[in-house]
C-alpha cells in the first residue's frame, strides 16, 4: 500500500485533490464559503439568529443545526429535488454535519441563539459530505466572528476547529480523498473527521467489498490525519483572508 502509486487523475495514494476555499462566497449570509475539492464543490451557508428551539428555552445555551442537498445536475444526471418527501440519504448526511460542527461549539459562550448551516453541492465527484463538514466549518466560524463582533455572543463560542475528509481500499490499495470512479470501485470506504488537536469525532467506515484488516484500518486513519492536517490548514487560510 506504498504511496507511490499513480491513480488516474497522476495523483500519489496519499494526495488529496486540488483544494480551494473561497470565502464570502455569499455576499448577504453571516457566513459562507464555496469549497472545491477536485471536481465537487460545495456551497456553504452559515446564518445565526435569536432563539432556540423549545426544548432549549431558558437554558442559556444556544444551538446548530444543518441541512444539506444536492443540486438537480450536481451528479450529471438531473437529479430530482426531494420536495415534501425528505431524501433519506440527505437528512443522514445533514446529521452527519450536525454532529461534527457540534463538537466545536461552546453553547454558553453562543447564548440562546441558533447556527443554520445550509450545504448544498453544485458538482459532486465524490466526498461531497467531508468537503461539506470542511467548508461549513469556515461558514460558521464566519458567522460567530461577525455575531460576536456585533456583541450578540461571544467570540469564544467556536472552540476549535475541524474537517473531514474519505479514505479507501480500491483494487487493495488505501487512497486518500476518493473521487467518484474510486469511491464506487472501494473495496472500503470510509469517512473521518478530525478535531485541530489530532482526536477524531466521527469515523464512518464500510466494507463495502471485502473485509478490512486492523492492519488496514490504521493504514487508513494514518492517510486521514495526513489529509485531513492540510484542509484545516486551508480553513484558517480562508479565515484570514
Amino acid at each position: 500500500m506504498g504511496t507511490r502509486i499513480q491513480r488516474r487523475d497522476g495523483r500519489r495514494a496519499d494526495a488529496l485533490r486540488a483544494v480551494r476555499i473561497t470565502p464570502g462566497f455569499v455576499r448577504k449570509a453571516d457566513g459562507s464559503c464555496l469549497i472545491e475539492m477536485g471536481g465537487t464543490r460545495v456551497i456553504c451557508t452559515a446564518s445565526l439568529a435569536p432563539g432556540v428551539p423549545e426544548w432549549r428555552v431558558g437554558k442559556g445555551l444556544g444551538w446548530m443545526t444543518a441541512e444539506y442537498g444536492m443540486l438537480p445536475a450536481s451528479t450529471g444526471g438531473r437529479k430530482a429535488r426531494p420536495g415534501v418527501k425528505p431524501d433519506g440519504r440527505g437528512v443522514e448526511i445533514q446529521r452527519l454535519i450536525g454532529r461534527v460542527l457540534r463538537t466545536v461549539i461552546d453553547f454558553a459562550a453562543l447564548g440562546e441563539n441558533t447556527i443554520y448551516l445550509d450545504c448544498d453541492v453544485l458538482e459532486a465527484d465524490g466526498g461531497t459530505r467531508t468537503a461539506a463538514i470542511t467548508g461549513a466549518y469556515v461558514a460558521m466560524a464566519m458567522a460567530v466572528a461577525k455575531a460576536a463582533a456585533a456583541g450578540v455572543c461571544s467570540a469564544r463560542a467556536v472552540r476549535g476547529a475541524v474537517a473531514a475528509v474519505s479514505v479507501g481500499i480500491v483494487n487493495g490499495k488505501a487512497l486518500l480523498d476518493l473521487d467518484y470512479t474510486e469511491d464506487s470501485a472501494a473495496d472500503v470506504d470510509m469517512n473521518v473527521a478530525m478535531l485541530h488537536n489530532g482526536t477524531f469525532v466521527e469515523i464512518q467506515a464500510s466494507s463495502e467489498k471485502a473485509p478490512f484488516t486492523d492492519h488496514q484500518l490504521a493504514t487508513l486513519l494514518a492517510l486521514a490525519r495526513k489529509g485531513i492536517k492540510r484542509l484545516l490548514a486551508e480553513q484558517k487560510n480562508a479565515l484570514i483572508r
